[in-house]
């Protein structure tokens, strides 16, 4: 007898699969209503991770200039085009230094004096011209390392040139070609300075402590040189390379040419580097923290908009609602009794803060411990001392100081509000995904159900069909009573 399985039973007429997939739907009700309380609370979670990130962000920009982040900004002003500085935190305002650039870094590169005929054959008897190095060679260098050197029997030039390659001395050795029958060897300190300053010499050779020469079989055609400064005091500061680091404190310089000699004279036209507040650099940081704080009221605003059409995820909400009007409060209130207007800082009538970069560097050029008063401040470690927490204080009031405790409150990663709440509707989404899967389970078992009950009443019809027909059959085999007799 043929089941549900091929669709319509062959006895009834019904059509069983479409009938119990109408059936199956009404009793799966429930679960798609899961389903979609499902998709709500993720797309809720994903809002709220929206925000936090915005958060985040905000108290990476308060941070950047609560504390020293204001007071520390510096920039090294040169006067030259080929020496550039940079200036730290711990660089002085005010300090300069006066230097001429007599002597430039460089790297020593060492050339052999005699040719060898080929690059593949005997480095020790392919001479084409001049005397070849005798090997081993030992490699005497200027910072005390160095050792022997050496290929074996039939080694070929190209041989000595892996070999140097390959080991610990620091040099870089190639092969160069003049002509097809004509190669000679260069070789090249890794390191610029006198310190990086080598000998190839042969085994009855013995270093000169003063490096003066590179051995007798090579010649030196750069040598080893300290990059020099001649400063104005009549002293000479000294570089192995071309910058030299805290030359003032807090200030290092790369210089990139000597210093020209005017015609007719002498002495080298003198470079000075004068340290100075970086007043754009404050400016800058000021302007991140105010878009930092603009992004994450726009973010709050998208994901809890309750006007008339939105489809705003979280409509309402009021901690982020809430939120949003804590960081408009912290960005305008007074600070010390002085408005945040008074150094370019504003709300307009949308909501939005405004920043004119402008009128800021104005007052910061006019008034430093003012402007950055208002715009900066200090937090502290709270109770549990450690930096950038949600227990952090505020120490000396400013507007960094404020949005960078209203901000780790809010997304820090462990404790942070929105952390705790995207946090909450991920669990509340396992809990209903796991009534999904109960579901599931359970509508497999009802269609199994419901799939053998039409199967056995398919069957019971079967059977019934086979009786009646049986009947009738006999019913036909009964003898015919003749009416007429």
């Amino acid at each position: 007898m043929t089941g549900v399985s091929m669709g319509t039973g062959l006895v009834s007429g019904i059509d069983y699969t479409t009938m119990i997939s109408q059936l199956m739907q009404i009793e799966a009700q429930p679960q798609t209503l899961l389903k979609n309380q499902l998709a709500t609370t993720q797309t809720d979670a994903a809002a709220f991770r929206q925000v936090n990130t915005a958060m985040a962000a905000l108290s990476s920009a308060a941070q950047a200039i609560t504390g020293d982040g204001l007071t520390n900004a510096r920039k090294a002003i040169s006067n030259s085009s080929t020496a550039a500085a940079t200036a730290g935190a711990t660089a002085v305002p005010g300090s300069s230094v006066t230097f001429a650039v007599t002597q430039l870094a460089a790297a020593q590169v060492t050339v052999s004096s005699g040719v060898w005929s080929s690059a593949t054959g005997d480095v020790r008897t392919s001479v084409a011209s001049g005397s070849l190095p005798t090997l081993p060679l030992t490699v005497a260098k200027a910072d005390g390392t160095g050792g022997p050197l050496d290929v074996p029997a039939g080694g070929s030039l190209n041989d000595l040139v892996a070999a140097i390659n390959k080991s610990s001395y620091g040099l870089s050795a190639a092969v160069i070609q003049l002509d097809s029958s004509h190669f000679k060897l260069q070789v090249t300190s890794n390191t610029t300075g006198a310190a990086g300053a080598f000998q190839l010499l042969g085994p009855s050779e013995t270093a000169d402590s003063t490096y003066a020469t590179p051995g007798a079989a090579f010649t030196n055609t750069t040598g080893a040189t300290d990059a020099k400064l001649s400063l104005s005091t009549g002293d000479v500061a000294t570089s192995s390379s071309n910058t030299f680091n805290e030359l003032l404190t807090g200030v290092s310089v790369t210089v990139s040419g000597l210093s020209p000699i005017p015609t007719g004279s002498t002495t080298p036209t003198n470079t000075t580097i004068t340290v100075a507040n970086d007043t754009s650099a404050v400016s800058a940081k000021v302007k991140a923290l105010m878009d930092a704080a603009n992004t994450a009221l726009t973010t709050i605003h998208n994901v809890t908009d309750s006007s008339d059409g939105s489809d705003a995820p979280l409509k309402g909400n009021w901690a982020l609602t809430n939120l949003a009007n804590n960081i408009l409060s912290q960005v305008s209130a007074a600070v010390g009794g002085k408005s945040p207007s008074t150094v370019g800082i504003q709300l307009d009538r949308n909501g939005a803060i405004v920043f004119d970069q402008g009128a800021f560097q104005v007052a910061l050029a006019s008034n430093p411990s003012l402007a950055q008063q208002i715009v900066g401040g200090t937090t502290g470690v709270g109770a549990d001392n450690v930096n950038h927490t949600p227990d952090d204080t505020i120490d000396v009031d400013g507007i960094a100081a404020r949005l960078s405790v209203l901000a780790e409150g809010a997304s820090d990663s462990a404790t942070g509000m929105i952390t705790n709440l995207a946090n909450s509707q991920d669990n509340q989404a396992k809990d209903i995904q796991s009534q999904i899967d109960d579901w599931t389970l359970r509508l497999t078992q009802r269609q199994a159900t419901l799939t053998a009950q039409f199967n056995a009443m398919e069957t019971a019809l079967g059977t019934l069909q086979s009786q009646g027909q049986w009947l009738t059959s006999q019913i036909n085999s009964l003898p015919k009573i003749n009416q007429s007799s």
